[in-house]
């Protein structure tokens, strides 16, 4: 397909709400750092989302695509975004494509396979598995390259920006052009897997203003990579604009299976498009991503292209704790639809019910009788390709309403990363009418973020030193619940690289790595344990470090999982508690919350305390106080003095 000047235009122009947020320096697939952004989004083809793996360049933090223009891209076309941070760099922190074994089970090449995999198998981010894509600068780019070659069953296409071909050596990078017969060794690294190739694209860029990395493995890559997919190139150049007077030159191959892209006006860089920034990052040409989002949108050759079924005019009724669930259900190609209704109680417990609907689309569902309680409602419609509509879902009572109770904050935690502090928790609301969760910090109060009945929040620049933070739950009664938690701030060091030097926190070994970051700029490094005793200063993303010595002001790793060695930032672990609690509320609520359990009648079920045993009175709305001494042992009554 041609991807028209016109048609990208507008793909730019038209900017969703950005919704999502990213969660930074999350360890997954075998990677310590990644920076993650999942939107609200789902993407206009295939299942669910898709999954855009961007490798960084040598010298480069993943911080950088913080400003990349990578959210609004991962909004529009439904992506998640991971930008991992290397684990075996090699010389100025690049991902080592010239070195060590070219396998699927090796060092860095295993570990991107691994971070697919785990997200795509991690349900919560929505991945479709046929949506696997890789993207690279420079020796991020050479390594996307040789990672999709050696996995193509895994990425179903790639994003090579100004990257030496594959088997190249370090020196070819920043040299001579290098000839490297493009096709072989990608057919090689494939061995068993090359079949996969049938149904891979691969997108080739380079900045025309680029004196780093040689202008000659454009055409060399892309020209390689179609002897890979056996395509021919198509004649004649389209040119690609923003609609800002950004533009790029765009060369395509049968079936839009390779694209090759000479970016205007761009040097050695990430082309970000208007308004981006960060460290080897360009604004002066169009916004890669949203091209690769796009190629890859309309090549894809793995996705089912046959379209869900849709669910309309959705109406639900409750009598005698029966609950009937109507609407229509139709498929635009003409599949065979099942339409289940889930009704899931508030301990987790699912009943299903499932139709086809009428010839004309109209389906009626009754629930069982269902037990007094919270269900989470939801309708879908399922066609005889596997392809699932959009859920419906609602919030159902059934049985009188519980009276009014505040909300209850629960598993409350706080990580700190530099000077940003995030709080997370769960919020439980009996009620079902939660209005908001903030968190006070000492700069300010933030709204929380909640999904179901998890919530988190993040606030940065805080000072060094100890810390709180003030969450506050409220519902739309006006009652509320509060909960204060302590943390420490290390705002660490800042100086220059001679005054780091000086006062011994850096050395001259890793002194170009630090110098091509700062140069003469201040920074801020931080002193982190390494095992036992020894510590390290280092920055934020771990580039520029000193020597390994004795820990200062950290206290040493005591193995277990709140010590600094741990990854708390040197927090101590909180004391374990020795004063007796009590919580007066409903016996529901004390189930919820891991003080009692219920057994009996569904309809009227008998509660009793965790530990004693001992009988609550009431059913499930009775109120009950209950006391601990350690928080495992509840017994009936309130504190004794």
């Amino acid at each position: 397909m041609m991807l028209t000047a016109a048609i990208f235009a507008a793909a730019l122009l038209s900017k969703p709400v950005v919704a999502g947020s990213w969660q930074q320096n999350v360890s997954v697939g075998d990677f310590n750092r990644v920076h993650l952004y999942t939107p609200d989004s789902v993407s206009a083809i295939g299942q669910g989302r898709g999954l855009l793996v961007v490798l960084h360049g040598c010298t480069q933090s993943i911080d950088a695509f913080l400003t990349a223009n990578l959210t609004q891209v991962a909004e529009q076309y439904g992506l998640v975004i991971a930008v991992p941070d290397a684990m075996n760099k090699a010389g100025f922190g690049c991902w080592s494509y010239w070195q060590g074994t070219k396998s699927r089970s090796a060092g860095d090449y295993k570990n991107l396979i691994t971070l697919a995999n785990n997200l795509v198998a991690d349900v919560s981010y929505q991945i479709d598995p046929n949506q696997v894509y890789i993207a690279g600068l420079s020796s991020g780019a050479a390594f996307a390259n040789t990672t999709a070659c050696l996995a193509p069953d895994v990425f179903a296409g790639m994003g090579i920006s100004a990257g030496p071909s594959i088997g190249t050596s370090s020196s070819g990078a920043i040299g001579p052009c290098e000839t490297a017969n493009v096709a072989a060794r990608c057919a090689q690294y494939a061995g068993s897997y090359a079949s996969h190739f049938d149904s891979q694209i691969a997108s080739i860029a380079h900045g025309r203003n680029d004196t780093t990395v040689n202008l000659c493995y454009n055409e060399q890559n892309a020209n390689g990579m179609a002897d890979v997919y056996n395509v021919s190139q198509l004649s004649g150049e389209n040119l690609i604009s923003d609609g800002s007077g950004r533009t790029a030159d765009e060369t395509l191959w049968q079936d839009g299976r390779v694209s090759m892209l000479w970016f205007n006006n761009v040097n050695h860089a990430w082309s970000g498009g208007q308004g981006a920034s960060g460290s080897y990052i360009n604004s002066n040409s169009i916004n890669y991503a949203a091209y690769l989002a796009q190629y890859f949108q309309e090549n894809n050759q793995r996705v089912n292209r046959n379209s869900p079924p849709e669910l309309s005019s959705i109406h639900v009724s409750q009598q005698n704790s029966v609950v009937t669930v109507t609407g229509n259900a139709t498929d635009v190609d003409g599949d065979a639809i099942t339409v289940t209704a889930d009704f899931t109680d508030s301990v987790g417990q699912q009943q299903l019910v499932s139709a086809a609907p009428a010839a004309d689309g109209s389906f009626s569902l009754n629930s069982p009788v269902l037990a007094d309680d919270w269900y989470q409602l939801t309708v879908s419609a399922t066609d005889s390709e596997g392809l699932v509509s959009t859920a419906y879902t609602e919030q159902l009572l059934i049985g009188p309403p519980p009276p009014a109770t505040a909300p209850e904050l629960s598993d409350l935690a706080v990580a700190v990363d530099g000077q940003c502090a995030t709080v997370s928790g769960r919020v439980f609301d009996l009620n079902r009418d939660l209005d908001t969760v903030t968190v006070e910090f000492s700069n300010g109060t933030v709204s929380a973020t909640v999904n179901a009945d998890l919530f988190s929040a993040t606030q940065c620049q805080l000072a060094g030193g100890e810390q709180s933070a003030l969450i506050t739950a409220t519902d739309q009664g006006g009652l509320f619940s509060a909960e204060l938690l302590s943390f420490t701030i290390d705002a660490g060091q800042n100086a220059t690289l001679d005054q780091h030097i000086s006062a011994g926190r850096l050395d001259y070994t890793n002194y170009a790595n630090c110098y091509l970051e700062y140069g003469t700029a201040s920074f801020v490094l931080r002193e982190q344990v390494i095992t036992g005793d020894q510590c390290r200063w280092q920055d934020d993303d771990a580039s520029c470090f000193g020597p390994a010595q004795s820990c200062s002001n950290v206290a040493p790793d005591d193995g277990d999982d709140g010590g600094p060695g741990d990854g708390d930032s040197g927090n101590p672990p909180p004391p374990a508690p020795t004063d007796c609690v009590a919580y007066t509320t409903n016996n529901y609520s004390h189930k919820v919350a891991g003080r009692a359990y219920s057994t009996g009648n569904i309809y009227f079920p008998d509660y009793f305390a965790n530990g004693s045993n001992a009988t609550m009175a009431g059913s499930t709305w009775g109120v009950t106080t209950l006391s601990s001494d350690d928080g495992s042992f509840w017994q009936l009554g309130a504190c004794s003095q």
